[in-house]
């Protein structure tokens, strides 16, 4: 394996800090909001030099997302790698890292439906690939979960799909956490709870069951 030069090391280290400012400005403030300056003056370096990793905000913006995939990506194999542990729980696991990440301020928001970043996602491979990796993952464990009755066969699965994708950038995270009345594992718990057990709760649906 052929050894990485301190410049290389260097600008990598630059585009890594570049990234990860762009993932915590637009959890913060979201893709319309940001500008290119602001990313350069956060990461602490001038335009011209940010410019020599990325071409646009879109570019800045899509990497971001892309890193995020590849984290998620990550996060799924790991658990592949328990085959005892059922599906649901699986993406129970999912689910309550990606509000983790969330509440951590380092999950982006995602693109209304007519943004320019939404195009640039859309004909990114990069992102495109990582995208679909992640939802044939996630598509794997939900069959395995409506199969078990776990969840509702009834439900399309890219419903089903399309629900734990919301969590990763639901509101009400944000709303509970200034609230301030909870702690940040118990907004989650509340939600995930409301996620795999709808508003009526598990225990309510086990003792209509029982009449």
């Amino acid at each position: 394996m052929a050894k990485i030069s301190f410049r290389q090391q260097v600008l990598q280290a630059r585009e890594d800090a570049i990234i990860s400012s762009v993932n915590r400005l637009l959890a913060l403030k979201g893709f319309d909001s940001i500008t290119v300056d602001e990313v350069a003056a956060d990461v602490g370096i001038a335009k011209a030099s940010l410019y020599k990793h990325f071409k646009s905000k879109e570019e800045l913006a899509g990497a971001a997302m892309i890193r995020v995939l590849e984290r998620t990506l990550a996060l799924i194999d790991t658990l592949h790698q328990d085959s005892q542990t059922p599906a649901i729980e699986q993406l129970r696991s999912v689910a309550r890292w990606t509000m983790q990440v969330q509440l951590a301020g380092e999950m982006p928001s995602l693109p209304a439906q007519n943004s320019t970043l939404r195009s640039t996602l859309m004909n990114s491979a990069a992102y495109m690939d990582r995208l679909m990796a992640v939802s044939d993952k996630l598509g794997a464990w939900i069959t395995e979960a409506q199969s078990a009755g776990q969840i509702d066969p009834a439900l399309a699965p890219e419903v089903v799909l399309y629900t734990l994708f919301a969590r990763a950038c639901d509101p009400v995270l944000g709303l509970l956490k200034a609230g301030g009345q909870h702690s940040d594992e118990r907004i989650i718990d509340m939600l995930l709870s409301t996620c795999f057990n709808g508003l009526a709760g598990a225990s309510t649906k086990a003792r209509k069951g029982a009449r």
